[in-house]
């Protein structure tokens, strides 16, 4: 067995994966090309950030068996063309955690005293005393956008501090963020109150550009704003804009919409802080990730088992045949249904009928469970650590068996409870193996659950699937699938259309502001 090593790793790491009896290659700094030249040969690959795998070099990756990340982002890897070939992924969740939190509070403390530009300034062989006036972090609130494992670390840092604490997590329970002594609110009050904002949410269609004028707009004056999680969540342009006028008195970033950048109107300015990417950059991170993802690389490719994999689930190989479609199908619902469900969720029952209740129910539950948690957790829920999750976060998982119905001869639905909030999903397998959602609360509805969507609902009127299909086509975007469901004619209706191509945040405004449109959600599966 054959593995490459693309990018830096600690050495400890490429022992563990050649005491082991592997073949190991060191080959950093390899173009695109280079990589796709080469790849075919090795089993297995392990990656930082800097190897970007495509899906066009995956495609040639004829031999690979697994890719590990030595860390938690994934955002390089196309983990759906890996899929797709059999290719395991696997991260280190958690050997970044305590460096990027500490890193994080380092920025807040430099973003509060100005520590950057008084120490270049005084380099400069100046003594600007007055220039750099600081702020005080004691009794400040710092808003905290997203409580996984860094923002946990982050408010438990920032209570140290005395700080106030607010946070926004959809899938927190205000009893859990109680024990941890945080308040969990809206995020309207979130950016309305806080004196400093610190992001520590994934990148996905929901939360890209999250940051922008818009939200910006409702913060306090002089609101200091922190990125530490990942580039895209911030728009840089409407970010530069807010520091100019003065209603963002400073911004903190260590991650850009583009690594490395190549325009640097931003990070010239005298009020932004910034790092290259220096979240998870110690000695001790680094050397931890590379010892954890080589010794998840040995398990698979000697052993057979599969540790901390972002999408396949562990399952028993005489039953992987049956088992796989559907543990994809409750992977596919369970991130559908997080993406359009609101609030903080108490419950999820899963309900296995027909042939669906003769297979083994864990595998399916714990895929469920990771399609519904990654949507915000992305790089620290895995098919290991998913039931964990929803039970810290105060989620009971109950699961259900019941007999076929007249319709469908196998079907998985999963019922969604918060306080005064209830979201029902059904699904089932076409051909015996292609997913498919056929009912979202009482609407019958036939859902390929792929790509990029549009959740709407809207009221059942002439002219709202032709001004959709307007706006989409006026910007260039084409429709791929379109799907449609009622409760009766006139009343209540719902419409997923699937999109190739990305949605700007103007031409997601101007569809919710159509007429007859109650409500529109981007999905992304």
């Amino acid at each position: 067995m054959k593995v490459l090593v693309s990018d830096n790793i600690s050495n400890d790491g490429v022992d563990i994966l050649k005491n082991a009896g592997l073949e190991v290659d060191v080959k950093t700094g390899m173009t695109k090309d280079e990589l796709k030249a080469c790849i075919a040969e090795y089993n297995g690959i392990v990656i930082r950030s800097a190897t970007k795998l495509t899906a066009d070099v995956i495609d040639v990756a004829s031999n690979l068996k697994v890719i590990g990340r030595a860390g938690s982002g994934l955002d390089n890897v196309d983990k759906a063309a890996a899929s797709k070939k059999g290719i395991v992924v696997m991260n280190t969740p958690g050997g970044n955690t305590i460096t990027t939190a500490e890193h994080t509070i380092a920025m807040l403390f430099a973003l509060a005293r100005n520590i950057p530009q008084a120490c270049s300034s005084m380099k400069s062989e100046k003594w600007e005393k007055k220039k750099f006036m600081g702020v005080e972090l004691f009794n400040k609130t710092l808003g905290i956008i997203g409580l996984g494992n860094i923002g946990k670390e982050v408010a438990k840092r920032a209570i140290g501090l005395q700080m106030q604490i607010l946070a926004y997590d959809p899938f927190m329970n205000e009893e859990s963020a109680k024990e941890m002594g945080v308040e969990l609110v809206s995020i309207d009050k979130l950016l309305k109150k806080s004196d400093f904002v610190t992001l520590h949410t994934s990148l996905t269609p929901e939360t890209k550009k999250l940051i922008n004028k818009d939200t910006i707009s409702k913060m306090k004056e002089g609101v200091r704003i922190l990125n530490c999680a990942r580039g895209g969540i911030v728009s840089e342009d409407d970010l530069f804009e807010a520091i100019k006028s003065e209603k963002v008195a400073g911004a903190a970033l260590d991650v850009f919409e583009k690594e490395p950048p190549d325009e640097f109107s931003l990070i010239s300015h005298d009020k932004l802080i910034c790092t290259p990417h220096l979240g998870a950059s110690t000695r001790e991170a680094q050397e931890n990730v590379a010892i954890a993802v080589a010794e998840q690389v040995v398990d698979y490719l000697v052993h057979g088992t599969i540790r901390n994999a972002v999408n396949f689930p562990s399952i028993p190989a005489d039953q992987a045949k049956k088992l796989k479609p559907y543990t994809e199908l409750a992977e596919r619902m369970g991130s559908f249904a997080s993406q359009i469900f609101e609030g903080p969720v108490e419950e999820i029952n899963i309900e296995f009928r027909g042939e669906a209740a003769d297979v083994n129910e864990e595998p399916v539950k714990i895929s469920l469970l990771k399609g519904f948690l990654a949507t915000i957790l992305e790089e620290t829920v895995n098919f290991v650590n998913a039931p964990f999750i929803a039970k810290e976060r105060g989620i009971d998982v109950g699961i259900t068996k019941g007999e076929a119905t007249d319709d469908y001869h196998t079907m998985l639905s999963v019922k969604i409870k918060s306080e005064g909030k209830e979201l029902k999903l059904s699904g089932t397998l076409m051909s015996k193996k292609d997913p498919r959602i056929i009912m979202i609360n009482n609407f019958h509805i036939e859902i390929i659950p792929d790509g990029l969507m549009l959740y709407i609902s809207n009221i059942d009127r002439p002219g709202v699937i032709g001004n959709i299909g307007m706006i989409l086509g006026d910007n260039d975007i084409n429709i791929s699938r379109m799907h449609f469901g009622r409760e009766t004619e006139g009343g209540d209706a719902l419409s997923v259309v699937s999109v190739d191509g990305e949605l700007s945040n103007e031409i997601f405004e101007r569809l919710k502001a159509l007429p007859n449109i109650l409500n529109v959600k981007r999905v992304s599966i």
